[in-house]
Protein backbone atom coordinates (compact mmCIF):
# COMPACT_ATOMS: atom_id res chain seq x y z
CA UNK A 1 0.00 0.00 0.00
CA UNK A 2 1.57 3.11 -0.75
CA UNK A 3 0.50 6.72 0.76
CA UNK A 4 -2.15 7.53 -2.20
CA UNK A 5 -5.09 6.33 -0.92
CA UNK A 6 -7.87 7.41 -3.18
CA UNK A 7 -8.72 4.05 -4.72
CA UNK A 8 -8.99 2.52 -1.28
CA UNK A 9 -12.37 1.39 -0.18
CA UNK A 10 -13.23 0.50 3.92
CA UNK A 11 -12.37 -3.29 5.01
CA UNK A 12 -15.60 -5.56 5.39
CA UNK A 13 -15.87 -7.53 9.04
CA UNK A 14 -14.90 -10.89 9.13
CA UNK A 15 -17.53 -13.49 8.16
CA UNK A 16 -20.35 -14.98 10.09
CA UNK A 17 -19.28 -18.52 7.80
CA UNK A 18 -16.71 -20.86 8.25
CA UNK A 19 -13.52 -20.36 6.93
CA UNK A 20 -12.00 -23.53 5.70
CA UNK A 21 -8.52 -25.09 5.38
CA UNK A 22 -7.23 -28.78 4.28
CA UNK A 23 -6.44 -29.65 7.94
CA UNK A 24 -8.95 -27.00 10.02
CA UNK A 25 -11.76 -25.35 9.51
CA UNK A 26 -12.62 -22.04 11.64
CA UNK A 27 -16.34 -22.53 12.82
CA UNK A 28 -18.22 -19.41 14.37
CA UNK A 29 -17.82 -20.62 17.78
CA UNK A 30 -20.95 -22.31 19.20
CA UNK A 31 -21.15 -23.40 22.42
CA UNK A 32 -23.73 -26.66 22.13
CA UNK A 33 -21.36 -28.01 19.30
CA UNK A 34 -18.20 -27.08 20.33
CA UNK A 35 -17.71 -26.61 24.25
CA UNK A 36 -17.40 -30.53 25.41
CA UNK A 37 -14.64 -30.91 22.72
CA UNK A 38 -12.99 -27.27 23.98
CA UNK A 39 -13.16 -28.22 27.86
CA UNK A 40 -11.60 -31.64 26.97
CA UNK A 41 -8.42 -29.72 24.52
CA UNK A 42 -7.91 -27.26 27.49
CA UNK A 43 -8.73 -29.02 30.93
CA UNK A 44 -8.99 -32.73 29.74
CA UNK A 45 -5.65 -35.11 30.46
CA UNK A 46 -2.64 -34.19 28.40
CA UNK A 47 -3.75 -30.48 28.62
CA UNK A 48 -1.36 -27.75 28.67
CA UNK A 49 -1.49 -26.50 32.27
CA UNK A 50 0.98 -22.94 30.73
CA UNK A 51 -2.55 -22.39 28.80
CA UNK A 52 -4.15 -19.96 30.94
CA UNK A 53 -1.23 -18.20 32.38
CA UNK A 54 -1.62 -14.99 30.14
CA UNK A 55 -5.07 -14.84 29.13
CA UNK A 56 -7.44 -13.28 30.79
CA UNK A 57 -10.04 -15.94 31.74
CA UNK A 58 -9.51 -19.73 32.84
CA UNK A 59 -8.56 -22.45 33.87
CA UNK A 60 -12.37 -23.02 34.82
CA UNK A 61 -14.09 -24.98 37.15
CA UNK A 62 -16.12 -27.39 35.34
CA UNK A 63 -17.23 -28.16 32.02
CA UNK A 64 -20.52 -25.92 32.71
CA UNK A 65 -18.21 -22.82 34.01
CA UNK A 66 -16.69 -23.48 30.41
CA UNK A 67 -19.94 -23.61 28.53
CA UNK A 68 -21.39 -20.71 29.90
CA UNK A 69 -17.89 -18.71 28.81
CA UNK A 70 -18.47 -19.99 25.22
CA UNK A 71 -21.95 -19.03 25.23
CA UNK A 72 -21.15 -15.82 26.04
CA UNK A 73 -18.80 -15.40 23.53
CA UNK A 74 -20.33 -17.08 20.85
CA UNK A 75 -22.72 -13.74 20.84
CA UNK A 76 -19.99 -11.40 20.86
CA UNK A 77 -19.46 -9.36 18.04
CA UNK A 78 -16.11 -8.11 18.39
CA UNK A 79 -14.38 -10.09 19.28
CA UNK A 80 -16.07 -12.35 16.90
CA UNK A 81 -15.06 -15.68 17.91
CA UNK A 82 -14.08 -19.05 16.22
CA UNK A 83 -13.58 -22.59 17.29
CA UNK A 84 -10.53 -24.42 15.57
CA UNK A 85 -12.08 -27.89 14.24
CA UNK A 86 -10.13 -30.39 13.03
CA UNK A 87 -11.05 -31.68 9.54
CA UNK A 88 -9.51 -35.61 10.43
CA UNK A 89 -11.75 -36.03 13.32
CA UNK A 90 -14.15 -33.28 13.38
CA UNK A 91 -13.06 -31.99 17.47
CA UNK A 92 -12.21 -29.06 18.16
CA UNK A 93 -9.12 -27.98 19.65
CA UNK A 94 -8.96 -24.23 19.95
CA UNK A 95 -9.86 -20.86 19.79
CA UNK A 96 -9.16 -17.94 17.67
CA UNK A 97 -10.74 -14.60 17.38
CA UNK A 98 -10.76 -11.22 15.08
CA UNK A 99 -10.90 -8.33 17.27
CA UNK A 100 -10.75 -4.27 17.53
CA UNK A 101 -12.01 -4.00 13.89
CA UNK A 102 -11.49 -1.01 12.66
CA UNK A 103 -12.87 -0.43 9.11
CA UNK A 104 -12.64 2.42 8.57
CA UNK A 105 -8.36 2.62 8.43
CA UNK A 106 -8.07 -1.24 7.46
CA UNK A 107 -7.06 -2.28 10.96
CA UNK A 108 -7.76 -5.64 12.16
CA UNK A 109 -6.30 -7.96 15.29
CA UNK A 110 -6.53 -11.27 15.97
CA UNK A 111 -5.97 -12.53 19.60
CA UNK A 112 -7.90 -14.80 22.32
CA UNK A 113 -5.94 -17.34 20.10
CA UNK A 114 -5.43 -21.05 22.48
CA UNK A 115 -4.51 -24.29 21.06
CA UNK A 116 -5.22 -27.41 23.30
CA UNK A 117 -2.27 -29.35 23.44
CA UNK A 118 -2.26 -31.71 20.77
CA UNK A 119 -2.85 -28.99 17.75
CA UNK A 120 -0.29 -26.94 19.36
CA UNK A 121 3.22 -27.00 17.22
CA UNK A 122 1.64 -28.51 14.13
CA UNK A 123 0.48 -27.57 10.38
CA UNK A 124 -3.05 -27.37 11.60
CA UNK A 125 -2.18 -24.35 14.12
CA UNK A 126 -0.14 -22.48 11.67
CA UNK A 127 -3.00 -23.16 8.81
CA UNK A 128 -5.50 -21.51 11.09
CA UNK A 129 -3.07 -18.27 11.67
CA UNK A 130 -3.46 -18.64 7.55
CA UNK A 131 -6.54 -18.69 7.43
CA UNK A 132 -7.46 -15.68 9.63
CA UNK A 133 -4.76 -13.39 7.70
CA UNK A 134 -6.18 -14.78 4.43
CA UNK A 135 -9.56 -13.69 5.51
CA UNK A 136 -8.35 -10.15 6.43
CA UNK A 137 -6.22 -9.18 3.58
CA UNK A 138 -7.54 -10.77 0.81
CA UNK A 139 -11.44 -10.99 1.34
CA UNK A 140 -11.50 -8.35 3.78
CA UNK A 141 -9.29 -5.75 2.36
CA UNK A 142 -7.65 -4.91 5.45
CA UNK A 143 -4.11 -2.43 5.26
CA UNK A 144 -3.13 -4.21 8.78
CA UNK A 145 -2.83 -7.59 10.52
CA UNK A 146 -2.33 -7.01 14.62
CA UNK A 147 -0.94 -9.27 17.20
CA UNK A 148 -0.61 -8.26 20.45
CA UNK A 149 0.38 -9.94 24.06
CA UNK A 150 1.92 -10.05 27.19
CA UNK A 151 5.32 -8.82 26.83
CA UNK A 152 6.27 -12.13 29.12
CA UNK A 153 4.45 -14.69 27.11
CA UNK A 154 7.58 -15.58 25.30
CA UNK A 155 5.71 -18.29 23.55
CA UNK A 156 3.43 -16.21 21.99
CA UNK A 157 6.16 -13.56 20.66
CA UNK A 158 7.75 -16.11 19.42
CA UNK A 159 4.89 -17.34 17.22
CA UNK A 160 4.10 -13.45 16.30
CA UNK A 161 7.48 -13.65 14.72
CA UNK A 162 7.62 -17.08 13.19
CA UNK A 163 4.24 -16.12 11.90
CA UNK A 164 5.76 -12.94 10.08
CA UNK A 165 4.58 -10.57 12.22
CA UNK A 166 7.29 -7.54 12.68
CA UNK A 167 7.52 -6.52 16.06
CA UNK A 168 6.95 -2.93 16.71
CA UNK A 169 7.29 -2.00 20.82
CA UNK A 170 6.00 -2.21 24.20
CA UNK A 171 3.01 -0.86 25.27
CA UNK A 172 4.18 -0.34 29.28
CA UNK A 173 1.64 -1.01 32.25
CA UNK A 174 -0.68 -0.57 29.69
CA UNK A 175 -3.25 -3.41 31.13
CA UNK A 176 -3.85 -5.17 35.01
CA UNK A 177 -4.64 -8.94 33.97
CA UNK A 178 -5.77 -11.60 37.25
CA UNK A 179 -4.09 -8.89 39.66
CA UNK A 180 -0.60 -8.52 37.68
CA UNK A 181 0.70 -6.04 35.64
CA UNK A 182 0.64 -6.11 31.76
CA UNK A 183 3.40 -4.61 29.42
CA UNK A 184 1.81 -5.36 25.81
CA UNK A 185 3.94 -6.22 22.96
CA UNK A 186 2.93 -4.97 19.58
CA UNK A 187 3.58 -6.75 16.13
CA UNK A 188 1.98 -6.29 13.02
CA UNK A 189 1.44 -7.72 9.59
CA UNK A 190 0.88 -4.87 6.12
CA UNK A 191 -0.85 -5.52 2.93
CA UNK A 192 2.21 -4.94 1.73
CA UNK A 193 4.66 -7.39 3.07
CA UNK A 194 1.37 -9.85 2.50
CA UNK A 195 2.29 -11.31 -0.55
CA UNK A 196 5.45 -13.03 0.64
CA UNK A 197 4.25 -14.10 3.44
CA UNK A 198 1.36 -15.65 2.23
CA UNK A 199 3.78 -17.43 -0.54
CA UNK A 200 6.07 -18.89 2.64
CA UNK A 201 2.68 -20.21 4.50
CA UNK A 202 1.05 -21.56 1.16
CA UNK A 203 5.00 -23.22 0.32
CA UNK A 204 5.01 -24.24 4.05
CA UNK A 205 1.62 -25.86 4.06
CA UNK A 206 2.28 -27.89 1.16
CA UNK A 207 2.59 -31.68 1.53
CA UNK A 208 5.44 -31.62 0.11
CA UNK A 209 7.38 -29.69 2.72
CA UNK A 210 6.54 -33.02 5.13
CA UNK A 211 8.08 -36.49 5.39
CA UNK A 212 6.28 -39.13 5.87
CA UNK A 213 6.62 -39.08 9.63
CA UNK A 214 5.40 -35.52 9.60
CA UNK A 215 8.67 -33.46 10.12
CA UNK A 216 9.14 -30.63 8.32
CA UNK A 217 11.66 -30.50 5.06
CA UNK A 218 12.25 -26.23 5.30
CA UNK A 219 11.31 -23.87 8.20
CA UNK A 220 8.72 -21.11 7.72
CA UNK A 221 11.43 -18.53 9.03
CA UNK A 222 13.78 -20.25 5.72
CA UNK A 223 10.57 -20.09 3.33
CA UNK A 224 10.02 -16.41 4.02
CA UNK A 225 13.74 -14.92 3.91
CA UNK A 226 13.84 -17.01 0.04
Amino acid sequence: MTDALATWTPAGLPTRGTLHGARVRLEPLDAARHAADLFAASHGPGADPRLWDFLPYGPFADPAAFAAWAVEREASEDPRFFAVVRQDDGRAAGVVSFLRMDQANGVIEIGHIWFGAALQRTAAATETIHLLARHAFDDLGHRRFEWKCDAANARSQAAARRFGFTYEGTFRQHMIVKGRNRDTAWFSILDGEWPAIDAAFGAWLDPANFTADGAQRRRLQDLRAR
